[in-house]
């Protein structure tokens, strides 16, 4: 039979384990949170570029990279939650690529930059 005290020792350490648990769930809720965030207006006019069949791009979905219209990481650095749209070029050609965010189509520009909302929304807003 165990003694008293090797039981209040059991306990702590369970405390302290679920403690632990809990100061981990919390630092990764920072980095990864359950809601995203809304992706932001990055330009309002689209970017035409070059794209080279069989390649793969990463398209910026949250509108803070620096690199529009595709991803540098700040989604991840700024803690957005959102991920970039990954696609691969079926054919070289040049397309218009969506720096408003609220394309239809992502990643490709339908048309949506030049609607009453999005032309009256500021760069680095969201919608």
């Amino acid at each position: 039979m165990r003694g008293v005290g090797a039981i209040l020792r059991r306990a702590a350490r369970d405390a302290r384990d679920l403690n632990t648990r809990r100061d981990v769930s919390s630092w990764l809720a920072r980095w990864f949170p359950r809601t995203p965030a809304r992706s932001v207006v990055a330009l309002k006019t689209p970017i035409k570029v070059e794209l080279v069949a069989g390649k793969t791009y990463r398209w910026c979905v949250c509108g803070r990279s620096k690199k529009q219209p595709f991803c540098d990481g700040s989604h991840f650095f700024q803690r957005t939650g959102l991920s970039p749209l990954k696609f691969k070029a079926q054919e070289t050609r040049t397309v218009a690529l969506c720096t408003c965010k609220a394309t239809q189509r992502p990643p490709y520009c339908d048309g949506t930059h030049r609607s009453e909302r999005v032309q009256k929304a500021e760069v680095g807003s969201p919608l």
